[in-house]
């Protein structure tokens, strides 16, 4: 693969991560159990550090500056609760969708070591996509476990701190 191809798709993976970070920053905010909600912010924060490899990748090839992606506007319908599974079930679907998108075109690239980076966000977002598959399972221990009798209130509070590219 050539320098401008590799460029073209780093790219084009970048705006796809980029626009998943931001659509699970703004997903967070629906997602009202705790232990859920910790998750998105671990999510959330490899997605920052993918999206610093790409960027760092891209400059390397002399491919300047990336664009910002706007957080997307997510109006779930319904009580908290189904609202929440709906933005999980879609987030666990977005992850799927990214990995079949790109994975093909990323065995292609000649170059080891960006193939290997992006191998590893693609293993990482599969990770991510595991995460919503339990949290639709009702799993809580997503993170770890907690010392028995340890607990916590069970949902987020309303104002909280979501990550910033």
């Amino acid at each position: 693969m050539k320098p401008a191809d590799l460029l073209v798709l780093l790219r084009s993976i970048y705006q796809d991560k980029a626009t998943m970070r931001q659509r699970h920053a703004a997903a967070a905010r629906h997602v009202i159990d705790y232990n859920f909600n910790n998750t998105y912010q671990y999510v959330i924060s490899r997605e920052d550090v993918q999206l610093n490899w790409l960027r760092d990748a891209i400059s390397a090839l002399g491919g300047g500056t990336t664009e910002d992606v706007p957080e997307p506007e997510i109006r779930p319908a319904g009580k908290p609760s189904d609202a929440q599974a709906a933005v999980i079930r879609e987030d666990r679907d977005g992850a799927q969708a990214f990995v079949e998108r790109w994975r093909d075109k990323v065995e292609k690239v000649t170059n080891a070591r960006e193939r290997n980076m992006l191998r590893v966000i693609l293993g990482e977002t599969l990770e991510a996509k595991r995460f919503f598959d339990q949290m639709i399972a009702g799993r809580e221990d997503l993170l770890g476990r907690r010392d028995e009798g340890a607990g916590t209130p069970g949902e987020v509070i309303a104002t909280r701190w979501v990550g910033g590219l």
